[in-house]
């Protein structure tokens, strides 16, 4: 017994949700609210549950699947607001060309070898891979077992037009950030901040590139974060002791912008009037500030899409040029 396979009931029994419900998170409906969507993505990473979708597949006359791999490490849960659009993008592609997506968590490296040689099932069409790790070692993994494989956004370390730079598509982050920084001076903003993300990370590289190349010389006040929203707070923490006179800060995610927010809120500063906040991907939406976040659209879902079609498309593991979808600011209340 101690032996057996975890079952979608497994899932929706320790998510708390109903078998159906289970289902269309693991298949990416868009008819669940994002807490569910989150309780049920947990109890698949909990249980290590890999859903059958090949033989769903054999079952439905269906061509085959794609993966979609969200890569963890111990300790780390993978829960950016992002994820469901992406995850509307990729299912949407994938109906469209009739074929399943499968869904697998790892967690440590013996996981990830595991993982690749699974996936060299010739039922896989190949792999989506979602990744916060700066250097992934799956991606490796994967190419070295012949697994077609696209990654969302750049791999870390990795410049553009570089060695390496290939397979992935990704939001114009540095045009975006320099976008928003422009409409910041355009404003009149004179002391701007930024909440930079992980630097190993090729978006927080990204971003904070953006940010400086928009200010073109002028003094940079710069705090960093980890994506999340108490790292958002803590970073505004310390740009405010150290530069109390700042009229602007450039968040580089929602939801360190939501914690930037908190702070500033908690210390009696006006927004915007003492303070401009702008933040970056615009799940404003469905993560509401008050008042409601100026932030940078990227196309998630979108992006979603294209990783599909760039996967489908592709004879081989042969290196693809990247994609790089556009971004544009979008005007609310904080800024």
């Amino acid at each position: 017994m101690a032996d057996r396979r975890p079952t979608l009931e497994d899932v929706a029994a320790r998510a708390g949700v109903g078998r159906g419900t289970a289902s269309r998170v693991i298949n990416g409906s868009a008819r669940v609210s994002e807490r569910t969507r989150a309780a049920v993505l947990r109890a698949v990473r909990d249980l290590d549950y890999v859903p059958d979708a090949a033989a769903r597949a054999l079952a439905g006359g269906r061509p085959g699947t794609v993966a979609l791999v969200l890569a963890e490490e111990p300790g780390r849960r993978f829960e950016q607001p992002y994820l469901g659009q992406l995850m509307d993008g990729i299912t949407a592609a994938a109906d469209a060309a009739g074929a399943l997506v499968s869904l697998h968590y790892t967690r440590s490296r013996g996981d990830r070898a595991t993982l690749a040689r699974r996936l060299r099932e010739p039922r896989t069409d190949g792999v989506l891979l979602l990744s916060a790790l700066p250097r992934e070692p799956l991606a490796g993994l994967l190419d070295r077992a012949g697994v077609p494989t696209v990654a969302a956004g750049r791999p870390g370390g990795v410049e553009p037009g570089g060695a390496g730079d290939a397979g992935h598509v990704d939001a114009d982050n540095r045009g975006g950030s320099e976008r928003a920084v422009e409409y910041l001076i355009g404003r009149g903003r004179r002391r701007i901040a930024t909440i930079a993300g992980p630097p190993e990370r090729s978006a927080g590289a990204d971003r904070l590139a953006g940010y400086r190349r928009a200010l073109d010389g002028r003094p940079e006040s710069v705090a960093f974060g980890d994506f999340t929203e108490p790292g958002g707070t803590h970073a505004m923490r310390r740009l405010l002791a150290r530069w109390p006179d700042l009229d602007a800060v450039f968040a580089a995610s929602d939801v360190m912008a939501a914690g930037a927010l908190r702070e500033l809120a908690r210390q009696g500063r006006r927004v915007p009037d003492d303070v401009a906040v702008v933040g970056f991907e615009d799940t404003a939406v469905r993560r509401p500030t008050l008042p409601m976040l100026t932030t940078v659209h990227q196309p998630t879902e979108r992006m979603g899409r294209t990783m599909v079609e760039m996967l489908l498309g592709s004879a081989g593991p042969d290196v693809r040029a990247p994609v790089v979808c556009d971004t544009g600011l979008v005007l609310r209340r904080t800024a």
